[in-house]
């Protein structure tokens, strides 16, 4: 088995920071609207509190709808022109939102920014262009970079439609993705070959098996739950702020503290869930401080700096779950299911952005600010009911190998002294792809064994 190298090559680099990047002002153009949309909502035709909820979230049914068809048109007709493709249909739904003056216009052109679902396929040009060895890491900072994204939208949103409107933050959005076009074809390396990435594509013979096993479907029941409320709430939490004084320009900055905050709050817990095997624990903590906290901010008495207390507990445990989830994704995936466990758990996760918005926006017609967040404290509590009997994941972790060609020829042999390594708990051998995907235990791998087996014959 090679060793793993600590240093990038330039190529990878360039890759991982425009992909990264990429990835990153695309959601910030997604969540940009989210804390203010209902706020500049009376100068749109038209518009109604259930009218806002669906443009806060028709992104994710169009979203959820293409990222696996665009994936795998991405195998076809080569990653970047796909990726192209995307990208300028985001920019024209956030043109089309822009010019509208109505609320049935700004709904199409956030129907249109998910329609550039290109997630799918900047992660399989990310895999064109790493090494197995440094894949994961690479993944990683493109986890990251959403999370980033979000909080800098909290911040950024606020502040753009306080200075230029609600057309100044599409329009924006639309200026983002042009520069996006232009780091992919000026900075992002063009992909040395298009192959497909169990790790990180959608392989259809193991759809079925991932989404009928309990532990993964909990997940994508987590994730979906998780985004529903997200979007939900944000149909009432802007005018909860204006309600306890805090003007529209400051918004922002209000978001920046909650938010800066909870993530101080959120990286010990992190600790301790990955570091002491308590995901399961922290996983239903964090449930827990989101029912809570959405109760509480559902009650009409309480006073104003209540609000923002409640609010910090919501995206502390908001924050735990998006890190801790596909952490434990990762570890629960069979070897070589990782991209089509991971492609479900998206698709999950955009059917509930869609729904939340929807749900938000009728509950709000109907009943008022207060039954949004009491509706969705319901919800997660049957969200935390339905997690109770969750077992916790085991610390397995992926790997991917490289197949020498001697050792092609005795397959089934390979498998078996895998099988017999220590540690070693999940083997895939894809023949076709000269790849070997392995689930394993790190505190109790045998690493000598495992590199002495996969090593190359001596010359």
């Amino acid at each position: 088995m090679r060793k793993v190298s600590a240093l990038l090559l330039a190529s990878e680099r360039r890759a991982i920071s425009g992909l990264a990047g990429l990835y990153a002002s695309r959601m910030l153009g997604l969540f940009m609207v989210l804390p203010v949309l209902a706020l500049y909502a009376d100068t749109l035709a038209g518009a109604t509190p259930l009218l806002v909820g669906v443009a806060l979230g028709i992104y994710g049914l169009t979203q959820a709808t293409l990222q696996i068809p665009f994936g795998l048109l991405s195998d076809r007709i080569g990653r970047k022109r796909v990726i192209a493709m995307g990208l300028v249909i985001f920019a024209l739904g956030s043109v089309v939102a822009a010019l509208s003056d109505s609320i049935a216009g700004v709904i199409a052109g956030r129907a249109l920014q998910g329609g550039g679902a290109v997630a799918a396929a900047i992660m399989a040009l990310l895999a064109d262009q790493t090494r197995e060895e440094i894949r994961t890491a690479a993944m990683a900072t493109i986890g990251l970079s959403i999370g980033v994204s979000f909080a800098i939208a909290m911040v950024l949103g606020p502040w753009l439609a306080a200075w230029a409107g609600l057309a100044g933050v599409f329009w924006f959005t639309a200026l983002l993705t042009l520069v996006g076009l232009l780091v992919l074809w000026r900075w992002v390396p063009a992909a040395p070959r298009r192959r497909r990435h169990r790790d990180v594509g959608m392989d259809r013979q193991q759809f079925k098996s991932v989404i009928t096993r309990p532990d993964l479907w909990r997940l994508d029941l987590s994730i979906f739950a998780l985004h529903l409320v997200l979007m939900a709430i944000f149909v009432a939490v802007p005018f909860r702020l204006l309600n306890a004084g805090v003007a529209i320009e400051y918004h922002g900055l209000a978001y920046l503290g909650i938010m800066a905050l909870s993530f101080v709050a959120m990286v010990p817990l992190i600790m301790v869930a990955e570091k002491q095997q308590r995901m399961r624990l922290m996983c239903l903590g964090a449930i827990g401080a989101i029912v809570v906290s959405l109760a509480g901010l559902g009650l009409p008495l309480s006073p104003g700096y209540w609000l923002f207390v409640w609010l910090f507990v919501f995206f502390t445990g908001f924050n735990l779950l998006e890190a801790t989830l596909p952490s434990m994704l990762s570890k629960l995936a069979p070897a070589g299911a990782k991209g089509t466990a991971m492609g479900v758990y998206s698709t999950s996760q955009f059917l509930g952005a869609f729904l939340g918005g929807t749900l938000g926006g009728l509950l709000a017609h109907y009943g008022g600010l207060n039954a949004v967040f009491i509706g969705c404290a319901g919800l997660a509590l049957c969200w935390w009911i339905a997690m109770w009997r969750m077992p916790s994941p085991p610390p397995l972790s992926s790997e991917v190998v490289a197949l020498h060609e001697t050792q092609a020829d005795a397959l089934d042999l390979l498998m078996e002294h895998l099988a017999d390594v220590v540690g070693v708990e999940d083997v895939m051998v894809v023949p076709e792809e000269r790849l070997v995907y392995l689930k394993v235990n790190r505190q109790q791998l045998d690493q000598a064994a495992l590199t002495r087996l996969m090593a190359p014959p001596k010359s």
